[in-house]
């Protein structure tokens, strides 16, 4: 069974969707999402520099327009409603999101069009971004350690466990204050790595955000999901459009656990996983914590292949079973 990903803020790089442009259509999409959000992503996501791309109001919808738009390219249609419609269901049998990727995932699951994603995730950045802006707060990756130390020290210090990404990656969010103390003494044996973004995402400094966005998510149109959907909140599955959508407004300020998404994986018997573009990050975590799940990240139109080739493989091994 394969599991359909879409990786979060902080993987964006400059210019990752320049390659993408070459591809038949691609420019006429993200023309249409940049009316959608009023932004000029063509050139966000060719030109625009690395300070740039980390603002908030902007880094959310490239993301959530690159994994639409490798998605679009890996299954060679144009997206019909928003879900991998042409994809052997047996072979996707889940979709998820790390963060904001969940957007783009809840669209590939066919819960949200691709339109109401992108003007979801335009009015997310603006929120997340407005509720940024109020105190200088960040995030820090904290790799290794002893768990129970980790947690003891981002506790001690205020500091939020705003993602747990399985393996011993935690990223700690709050002040630049506490993650600069954070920083000075870390936790035994661990290392403290700050990130990319412009805000303590996932805790309670984007409270703010969260009405805005669920002011959005009233006006967008919602289905129930054809591909089984895998929440950051808890790792649960959710088979209701209306609460897959509940669960994006309300992770605005609550955890991503990335950590129990993968347990659920393995629980559904996950053989492969793809990461959409900007990939590399959700791939990494899953050769780490997923041994035996064949891995592709699609970076760019040269890995659609090698992705179609394991989709293939994927829905003969069904198709076997079945029989």
């Amino acid at each position: 069974m394969l599991v359909l990903v879409a990786p979060g803020q902080g993987a964006q790089t400059p210019g990752f969707l320049t390659p993408w442009l070459d591809l038949p259509g691609a420019a006429d999409r993200l023309g249409a999402w940049s009316d959608v959000t009023g932004l000029d992503l063509v050139r966000l996501g060719t030109k625009a520099d690395a300070e740039e791309i980390r603002d908030t109001a902007v880094a959310q919808p490239l993301l959530v327009a690159g994994a639409l738009l490798s998605a679009a390219a890996l299954f060679d249609r144009a997206v019909s409603g928003g879900a991998v419609a042409s994809a052997p269901r047996e072979a996707v049998g889940a979709v998820a999101g790390h963060s904001v990727g969940e957007l783009a995932a809840a669209s590939l699951a066919g819960t949200l069009t691709e339109h109401d994603a992108m003007a979801l995730v335009r009015r997310r950045a603006e929120a997340m971004a407005e509720a940024a802006a109020v105190t200088k707060t960040g995030m820090s990756a904290v790799l290794g350690g002893d768990p129970a130390e980790v947690a003891a020290r981002l506790d001690a210090l205020g500091l939020t466990a705003a993602n747990n990404n399985g393996g011993g990656q935690i990223v700690a969010a709050g002040t630049m204050e506490q993650l600069a103390a954070l920083a000075a003494d870390k936790p035994d044996k661990a290392r403290v790595l700050p990130l990319k973004v412009a805000g303590a995402f996932h805790t309670s400094h984007m409270a703010p955000a969260v009405a805005a966005m669920a002011e959005a998510a009233g006006q967008v149109g919602v289905a129930d999901p054809v591909i089984p959907f895998v929440s950051n909140a808890d790792g649960e599955v959710v088979t209701e459009g209306q609460e897959i959508v509940r669960r994006l407004v309300s992770q605005v300020s609550h955890p991503v656990r990335w950590d129990l998404c993968m347990e659920t994986f393995q629980q559904l018997g996950a053989t492969a996983l793809i990461e959409l573009c900007p990939a590399g990050t959700l791939a990494g975590l899953a050769k780490r914590n997923l041994p035996g799940v064949a891995r592709v990240a699609v970076k760019t139109p040269d890995n659609l292949a090698e992705a179609r080739e394991l989709i293939a493989a994927q829905a003969a091994e069904a198709a076997e079973q079945e029989h």
